[in-house]
C-alpha cells in the first residue's frame, strides 16, 4: 500500500476537467441521448422534407432567436460568476441570479410557444415534424429548468455562505452542467428553425 502523500498530484498548470467526474459522466450521456435525437430528426427529415419544411415555416423563428440570446447571455453569466469565484471577488451571486432572471425569457418564450401551437392544433400526433419538435424542444426545456434550479441553488449557497471559493468543484459542476444546455440548444435552434 502506498502513502497517497506521496503519490503524485496534477502537474502545476496542468488542465484539469472543471467540476466533478460524475457531473462530466452525466453531462456526456445527455449529449449522447441529444445527439441520438439530433440524428433521428436528420433521418426524418430527408424521408420526408415537405413536411419538415411546412412544419418549420409555422413555428415563430423570433422567438427562437430571442431564446438563443436569452441563453448565450445568461451562460456568459454564469463564465463571469465562476471566474469571480474563482477570483475570491464580489459579484458571483448577482450573476447568477441575472442567469437565472435571463434564461427565463427562454421558459416564458417557450410556454408562450407551445400554448400558441397548441392552441392552433399542433401537438405530438399531428405530423413527424411536430413529433420532434415536440419532444425534442421539451426535453431541453427540463433541461433548462433543471439548470436555473441548480444555479438559483449555488447562489444561496453563496450568499449563505456554503462556498467561500476554496473548493470550485460545486461551482464548476452546476457551470459546466449550464454550458452543456445552452450548447444543446445551439445544436437545436437552427436545425429545428432554419434548416428543417
Amino acid at each position: 500500500m502506498t502513502d497517497p502523500a506521496l503519490e503524485p498530484g496534477p502537474e502545476p498548470g496542468a488542465r484539469q476537467l472543471p467540476g466533478d467526474l460524475a457531473v462530466w459522466i452525466f453531462i456526456f450521456a445527455e449529449l449522447a441521448v441529444f445527439g441520438i435525437l439530433f440524428i433521428g430528426f436528420a433521418v426524418a427529415r430527408s424521408l420526408d422534407p415537405a413536411t419538415f419544411h411546412a412544419g418549420r415555416e409555422i413555428l415563430h423563428p423570433w422567438i427562437g432567436l430571442l431564446n438563443t440570446a436569452a441563453l448565450i447571455t445568461a451562460s456568459y453569466l454564469v463564465a463571469t460568476a465562476v471566474n469571480q469565484f474563482r477570483n475570491k471577488l464580489s459579484g458571483v451571486q448577482w450573476r447568477l441570479w441575472l442567469a437565472v432572471v435571463v434564461s427565463s425569457i427562454y421558459t416564458v418564450g417557450k410556454l408562450y410557444e407551445y400554448v400558441n401551437l397548441y392552441s392552433q392544433g399542433y401537438n405530438l400526433g399531428t405530423n413527424t415534424f411536430f413529433m420532434f419538435y415536440f419532444f425534442l424542444t421539451f426535453f431541453h426545456f427540463m433541461h433548462v429548468i433543471l439548470g436555473q434550479i441548480i444555479l438559483a441553488t449555488l447562489a444561496v449557497k453563496i450568499g449563505n455562505g456554503d462556498y467561500d471559493g476554496s473548493d470550485m468543484n460545486g461551482m464548476e459542476s452546476g457551470a459546466s452542467y449550464w454550458h452543456m444546455v445552452d450548447l444543446a440548444w445551439l445544436v437545436l435552434f437552427p436545425i429545428i428553425y432554419v434548416l428543417a
